[in-house]
Parts: C-alpha cells; structure tokens; sequence
C-alpha cells in the first residue's frame, strides 16, 4: 500500500503489486525462521558437547542425556526449544526407549542437516559397536567448528544486514519528503502516462537493486 500510494499515488496498482507484498512477507518470514534455526545450532552445539563431556566422565549415553538437559537448564529459559525436546528426550529414556531411536525422533522433528548428521553418526557408533566416545567428540567437534564458522560469518554480515536494510528505506524517505516538501514539482510524475511510465521505471530499478542486495547479504554455509 505505501508502494502504491508513493510510486502512484493511487489504489488500482495494488491489483498488481500484491504479489510483491506476498513475497515481502514470505521474506521476512523466511528470516525468522532462519533466525531461530541459527540460535537453534548454538544450543545444541552447547547440547551434544555437555553430552560429549558426560560420556568422558563416565556416564552412559541416557544419564549424559539427562544430565544435558540440567545443564541447558541453567542456560535457558524452559520453554526455549532445546529445553523442551531434551525433556522430551529424558521421557523417551524412562520408558526405555532405545537412545539411537531417541536421536533419530529427536532429528525427524528438528529437520536440520547437522541434527540429522548426528543422530546418523550416533546410530552407527551405537550399532557398531565401535570406540562410540571417540566417535561421538570426533563428530561433536566437526559439528561445533562448522556452527562457529556459521555464527562468525552471520556476525561479520550483520552490520552489512543493517547497512541494507537503512538503503532499502531510503528510496521510500527520499519521495516522501520530495512530495510533501515540493508537491508542486512532483504532480507531474502522477495522473500522466509518461509520470506514471518514469515511476514505474523507478521502482522496477528498486526492486532489481533489492533483490541483488538480498543476494550479497545471504551466505549459505
């Protein structure tokens, strides 16, 4: 709507540009989401290496379970995810429901790659039979490293974030103040086809400019 009513200073654009304020949604809910994924990494990154420690200990693999959710306890609030499904992990363990299937549950629900590979690699050590403890630190740290280096370059581009952000507003501030500052020298570019043609041109070049900075402030890892 503010599209419309900046670029056309009317309501029949909106018949087609709602898809860009669908999209606009979609986008920062995309965001969010990714957002939550990334806080969701540290926590279980904190998760499994409490668990590693308890395994160096001594503990078996369903008490180093119990024991990691006391501790993410102390850290977070518990209604915080981590909380939640390490307690209903701990349930899982009090019916005796073997710890490899525990893991495989917990990774169909949380649905993220490095989750996934955990349980994977827990299931296999367990199965096996092999050194689990070593198996287990071997890919706790290869896991921790790859979310540290993800949490550093989300560190590193949150000021570029920022940065994008204010530019993206300013096409918006600058016609706003024009229009209410010099009404009289931006009537033209309305209510005519060749105002409505050079605005149109505008914010195709916006929308271009945009889509390119979303591109360069997003690193996959």
């Amino acid at each position: 709507m503010l599209t419309a009513w900046l670029y056309y200073r009317s309501g029949w654009p909106l018949l087609v540009l709602w898809p860009l304020g669908v999209w606009y949604y979609r986008s920062l809910e995309m965001e969010c989401i990714e957002k939550k994924k990334s806080e969701f990494l540290v926590q279980f990154k904190e998760a499994i290496q409490s668990m590693s420690a308890s395994l160096h200990t001594g503990y078996s693999v369903e008490n180093a379970v119990k024991e990691a959710q006391k501790e993410m306890l102390l850290m977070y609030p518990k209604d915080e995810m981590i909380c939640k499904e390490l307690s209903f992990m701990v349930q899982q363990v009090y019916i005796k429901i073997p710890a490899e299937q525990i893991f495989e549950d917990f990774a169909k629900r949380i649905r993220l790659d490095d989750v996934r590979s955990f349980a994977n690699v827990f299931a296999a050590a367990k199965r096996s039979g092999g050194d689990m403890i070593a198996i287990i630190q071997n890919t706790v740290n290869q896991i921790g490293d790859k979310i540290d280096v993800k949490r550093e370059i989300d560190t590193l581009l949150a000021a570029k974030r920022y940065e994008f952000k204010v530019m993206a507003v300013i096409p918006y501030v600058i016609i706003a103040y024009m229009i209410f500052s010099f009404p009289e020298f931006m009537d033209c570019l309305y209510e005519n086809v060749i105002g409505t043609g050079v605005m149109s041109v505008c914010l195709l070049v916006y929308l271009a400019a945009y889509a390119i900075g979303v591109r360069l402030v997003k690193i996959e890892v």
